[in-house]
């Protein structure tokens, strides 16, 4: 089983920029983290991030052919990343969004998601804890369906 993990723009940044939204950990160490989790689950792992919709997308159109499902978080590109929308619905696979924060505590232009439409959930608030949720609950989704 192989799953996509897509870091979408200035997530980069994160344990250097608004620490009170996206807590200090580094990207490095967050993905470190489900790197070990997907190992001891038998999952293999490919991560992505970009500051650029365009090769997130050419991205997805080149290893999603192998892939199993797709944890994402897109940043910005939630509230109106149509065409990165358009790509992971091409997929086909079983998504699920995550956020660090909270968005529907904080400004009203994040309440809306494009991606939530054609995710299978959406995990936001929890700091980087969402993403091990989001493998451990997309791995028993797909065993599942096995």
């Amino acid at each position: 089983m192989k799953i996509l993990v897509i870091h979408g723009p200035n997530l980069n940044l994160l344990g250097k920029r608004e620490k009170t939204f996206y807590g200090g950990k580094l990207l490095t160490e967050i993905d470190s983290l489900l790197q070990e989790q997907a190992k001891t689950s038998g999952i293999e792992l490919l991560v992505f991030q970009s500051n650029h919709e365009g090769s997130i997308i050419d991205f997805l159109q080149n290893a999603s052919p192998d892939a199993s499902g797709i944890i994402i978080n897109p940043g910005a590109l939630t509230h109106y990343g149509l065409s990165l929308r358009d790509a992971l619905s091409d997929t086909n696979l079983p998504i699920i969004e995550v956020h660090l924060s909270n968005i529907y505590a904080r400004e009203e232009w994040r309440h809306k998601s494009v991606i939530a439409p054609i995710a299978l959930g959406q995990i936001s608030g929890l700091g980087w804890r969402g993403y091990l949720l989001a493998l451990q609950a997309l791995s028993e989704i797909m065993r599942d369906k096995e």
